[in-house]
């Protein structure tokens, strides 16, 4: 595993209030990827894996010129109106091509995806045309190449197919064994612990008093990082206890890649998770100008990046998504990526202030993007019912129905 130095995180003198595309650049530029490379994984089992090394096609695709269609191969064009080609004996079958060569001015019966005949280089569409008495009769011309695939007319031999960086899905996977590579070289899953902490919160499922609050942050992050493809590690839930947020921690750096926190990392009494990463590692506290969020603890305890999230569990969601995400997929070998939001109008009326970016909780219904009826982010169900989030940058503005809105479906984070 490759450390981070324990000061990456530190911000200069003098920075105060981040706005959030800055404080998203500078995190960007302090991270790199911490995890090793595992040689030649079969492609079974590299769904969700990051390509560590870029991959070049050892051969075309496809690798011969095959008929699109059923029909009849013959050379082309077909300029003359009728046309009468004399029939050659057999055909082209995906499978089971046709090894002769066709004399020009004649034809043969071809079916799709099979290899286009020597001396023809043309397929009609079988209901383009008429067989009788051993000929092949055409109503209409026809160009050169109709309706042929040609060799290699998708990928080349030694094309660069996928770049290092590049999370795999079926669909990539499908490109790869299309041209016959049977395995590749890709980054060791990301290891990313949870940790939940505070007296009055509890496990799901143990008992509670009237002051006590159930845990809802670590099923939620944990939820997040398996969605995302990364190796949970359940640091559990502490009490505000130094001993314990301590050995807590310590496990993290031995097991994990990253750890995620939620709750005891602001500057309180009872903030034992800063107090920990303070005596042990470095911290540090970005004020990051962002509804709902704010404190973003960032720190490196004994090699091992840390990020502290909010306590409240739509802030600790929309720190996650935001600032989480892009920061594991680049330490994870991938690439940071800025999520793809789209402009939907509004069909809700808000008088925004000047001086941070608002995140509200979003969905689109009929065209037009609706936000949850209340901002509070102690709102547990707007998470629920939103299917993204509608981003608001730091100016001041007035947004009518009908005004164009940024829209980030979860989709866009990978969930």
């Amino acid at each position: 595993m490759t450390k981070l130095r324990n000061d990456c995180f530190a911000l200069p003198p003098g920075v105060n209030w981040t706005p959030v595309e800055e404080a998203l650049e500078r995190l960007r530029a302090r991270l790199h990827p911490v995890v090793e490379v595992q040689r030649s994984v079969p492609l079974a089992e590299v769904n969700g894996r990051i390509l560590a090394q870029d991959v070049r096609a050892p051969r075309a695709h496809p690798p011969s010129a095959n008929s699109a269609v059923d029909g009849y191969a013959f050379a082309g064009p077909i300029t003359e109106v009728p046309s009468v080609l004399p029939l050659v004996d057999g055909r082209s079958a995906a499978g089971e091509p046709y090894l002769g060569e066709v004399p020009r001015g004649q034809a043969i019966r071809i079916l799709t995806g099979a290899v286009i005949p020597n001396g023809t280089d043309t397929v009609v569409l079988e209901e383009d045309c008429e067989i009788e008495g051993g000929q092949l009769h055409l109503n209409g011309t026809l160009k050169a190449g109709a309706n042929a695939r040609q060799a290699g007319e998708d990928i080349k031999a030694q094309d660069l197919i996928l770049v290092a960086g590049t999370r795999l899905t079926p669909t990539q996977i499908s490109v790869l064994a299309s041209v016959g590579v049977e395995s590749v070289d890709v980054y060791e899953r990301l290891r990313v612990g949870v940790l939940s902490t505070g007296d009055e919160v509890k496990p799901v499922g143990a008992p509670v008093t009237d002051w006590q609050i159930y845990d809802a942050n670590r099923p939620m992050l944990s939820a997040m990082v398996t969605q995302l493809g990364y190796e949970l590690v359940d640091l559990g839930h502490v009490l505000d206890r130094p001993d314990e947020v301590n050995a807590a921690l310590a496990r993290g750096a031995q097991e994990c890649d990253l750890i995620l926190t939620s709750g005891g990392v602001s500057a309180g009494d009872e903030d034992r998770v800063s107090e920990a990463l303070k005596k042990h590692g470095e911290i540090s506290n970005w004020r990051i100008a962002i509804k709902p969020g704010r404190p973003l603890a960032l720190a490196v305890y004994q090699g091992t990046p840390v990020v502290g999230l909010p306590g409240n569990p739509v802030a600790a969601w929309v720190c996650a998504l935001r600032f989480g995400a892009p920061a594991m997929a680049l330490l994870a070998g991938g690439e940071w990526f800025e999520p793809q939001g789209y402009w939907v109008p509004a069909n809700f009326s808000k008088n925004k202030k000047r001086g941070r970016s608002e995140m509200l909780r979003a969905r689109v219904r009929d065209g037009q993007v609706e936000v949850f009826g209340s901002e509070g982010s102690g709102r547990v169900t707007g998470l629920a019912w939103s299917e993204g989030l509608v981003e608001l940058d730091e100016s001041a503005m007035e947004i009518e129905p009908g005004m164009p809105v940024r829209f980030i479906p979860y989709g866009s984070f990978g969930l």
